[in-house]
């Protein structure tokens, strides 16, 4: 069983890292594999909403690393996403690349786990965790809790270190996604299946 983080910082080992680091330090003491992917510095490409992925399942953009996050997650049995917090708001990078990564290929996702991490210096946590968490709502995803938001505070990994109610749940986070993730796998060798989702009946409000 694995887990798939997607560090959306531009800083490789940043606060961001930090944060993730302790979740993912968490879940391999359930016995669960962790792979990491990081944006980088590069640009992101956004969503052009071209349609193409309704057919082929990828991006038609080949200039990052969106087509092998959606190839990781599809096997994968748990999900989480962690940015830093740029005005209030999770960073244009890791909107434009999980707007790649969910746009028409949400179902392939549905009842996976999934959470958000956010690291602030200071403000602008929660707005960018309710932000992030959307993705998951859509895509039919069980959104994994902790014990308070998961943010973290600090402007370096060792600030982010002497945060300790930040750093407690992350290592909580860790420890209620590998229970749920365990918990899922369980009940499918019982037999319990996922719902059937109802067909689609998108609605637009024009008269």
């Amino acid at each position: 069983m694995s887990v798939l983080l997607i560090n959306g910082s531009p800083h490789p080992k940043g606060c961001t890292y930090t944060a993730l680091s302790v979740v993912a330090s968490q879940l391999q003491k359930y016995g669960l594999e962790t792979t990491m992917i990081q944006l980088g510095t590069k640009p992101i490409q956004c969503c052009i909403a071209c349609g193409k992925c309704h057919d082929t399942g990828h991006c038609v953009f080949n200039t990052d690393n969106v087509n092998e996050a959606i190839d990781l997650l599809r096997e994968a049995e748990g999900l989480v996403v962690g940015s830093p917090v740029y005005y209030a708001g999770p960073n244009g990078g890791i909107c434009s690349f999980l707007d790649r990564m969910f746009f028409l290929k949400a179902s392939h996702y549905a009842c996976t786990p999934a959470a958000a991490v956010v690291s602030c210096r200071r403000g602008g946590a929660s707005a960018s965790f309710d932000r992030l968490n959307k993705y998951f709502t859509i895509a039919r995803m069980p959104v994994v809790s902790s014990q308070y938001w998961n943010s973290v505070h600090g402007n370096s990994p060792d600030e982010v270190m002497q945060d300790k109610e930040g750093i407690q749940t992350m290592r909580t986070l860790g420890d209620n996604m590998a229970w749920l993730i365990k918990c899922i796998q369980a009940g499918k060798a019982a037999g319990i299946n996922p719902p059937e989702p109802e067909p689609w009946e998108p609605t637009n409000f024009i008269r």
